[in-house]
């Protein structure tokens, strides 16, 4: 098991709530950094082969850098199908947040994945709520 990051309970307490507004697990790296995974339930093929990697179907969120004012560097990740990219996009430009990369990670994926990348200076518990709003549709 990893080694116990140092932070205080406040932190650990807004790790807590981060990761219950994103349905997700949480963990606390050095920094201090709340890390977030959530797995999806994506039917995929790769070269053929039904995948269940966490390679595609883990979606990640984070928070770190919080300052006295309570916002914080708060950034996002998940895959989605390649019909889902433009909502999914507006969705998240809608609540102020920016979104960084839409790219793929495999070949011969049926169907097509895109993987979508955003960020935002915010306070952690408005951006989890924001991100659950804008990725609700993707079920």
């Amino acid at each position: 098991m990893a080694e116990q990051v140092k932070v205080s309970p406040q932190f650990r307490r807004l790790c807590a709530q981060f990761a219950r507004i994103l349905g997700g697990e949480s963990e606390i790296e050095e920094g201090p950094v709340c890390f977030v995974t959530r797995m999806t339930n994506l039917r995929e093929t790769i070269l053929g082969r039904r995948t269940r990697s966490p390679l595609v179907q883990m979606q990640m969120f984070s928070f770190e850098s919080l300052d006295k004012s309570g916002r914080a560097l708060c950034l996002g990740e998940t895959a989605v199908h390649q019909n889902q990219v433009n909502r999914l996009i507006s969705n998240l430009r809608k609540r102020g947040i920016k979104v960084t990369a839409v790219h793929n990670h495999w070949l011969k994926e049926q169907p097509r994945l895109m993987y979508m990348h955003w960020e935002s200076v915010n306070n952690p518990v408005a951006f989890a709520r924001k991100t659950k709003e804008s990725i609700a549709f993707l079920g």
